[in-house]
Formats: C-alpha cells, structure tokens, sequence
C-alpha cells in the first residue's frame, strides 16, 4: 500500500502566523465568551451589535443599519425579524419609501441592552484580557485602524442581495 506523505516545504505557511486564521480564531474565542457571559439573555453578538447600533440612532432604515454594523442587507433582515418576534425591535414600513422598513428599539429592547450591558462588556474584555493594557490599546488602534482602511476600499463581504 503507497503511503501519502505530506512534504513539508520551506515556502510552507504555518496557520499561527496567518492574520486571516487568527482573526477567526480569536472571533471563535470572542463569541464563546459573549455566549458564555450573555446566555441568559439568548441574544447573539450580531443581534447585540444590531440593537447597540439602533439605540445609538433612535430610528433608522434596515440598510442603514446593515452598514453600521457591516453586514448585508439579508442577514441584517433576518436578525431584525428575530429580534421583533421577541419584542425588542418594532418595524415599519417607510413613509417616504415603500419598500423600505424602518425600524426602532421597543422599551423592551432598551431595556435588554441595559441589562446586557455588565455581561456583553466583560465577554469584550475577556477576549483582550492576556494582554497589558497598553497592548489592548494599542491593539483595538490597530484594528481600527485596518477597519477604517478596508472600509474605505471595499464593501463588506458576505451574500449579495
């Protein structure tokens, strides 16, 4: 029987040094403590950012709010869908623009992100905790700053609608 041998190379890259795979570990590690921290609530990290962004605002239209939170106007929809069949979030037909909804957060809704508050903070700094605090700032800077340079270059990735 042949053996498969996999040669290593020296043009190989390993995974703990690709930005890519420890943005999306360090997103794993971020979203089981969110979870960990905030179950009780039943709400996810995106539903969360999605109800923080809406009371920053008061009132605004779904795909606005798709770009506050950088997501595509389908999956922002459909957490705002769930986030109405609980009570925390009303939706309304537009005005001015039939096809749109406009949206708003319910005193439910204010009230959920209140009590989410102590419990969403400490899963964020959880996820930085193993680091000092300047390197935490230092750290957050520098995401920021890759942030606000992408943002400007390219639209967000996900399904299109």
């Amino acid at each position: 029987m042949a053996k498969n041998h996999v040669r290593k190379t020296q043009s190989s890259w390993p995974l703990e040094q690709r930005p890519g795979f420890l943005i999306r570990r360090l997103h794993q590690i971020h979203v089981a403590l969110f979870q960990k921290e905030c179950a009780v609530f039943e709400i996810t990290p995106l539903q969360y950012s999605l109800l923080t962004a809406l009371a920053k605002r008061g009132t605004a239209d779904q795909t606005t709010l798709a770009a506050d939170v950088a997501l595509d106007r389908t999956t922002t929809t459909g957490a705002l869908k769930r986030l109405q069949l609980r009570h925390f979030v009303e939706r309304s037909i537009h005005d001015h623009d039939r096809r749109a909804q406009r949206c708003r957060l319910t005193k439910a809704g204010a009230a959920l992100l209140r009590k989410m508050e102590r419990a969403a903070r400490s899963a964020h700094f959880q996820t930085v905790a193993d680091l000092s605090k300047p390197d935490r700032k230092r750290f957050i800077a520098m995401m920021q700053e890759i942030v606000a340079a992408r943002s400007m270059r390219q639209p967000t990735d996900g399904p299109s609608d």
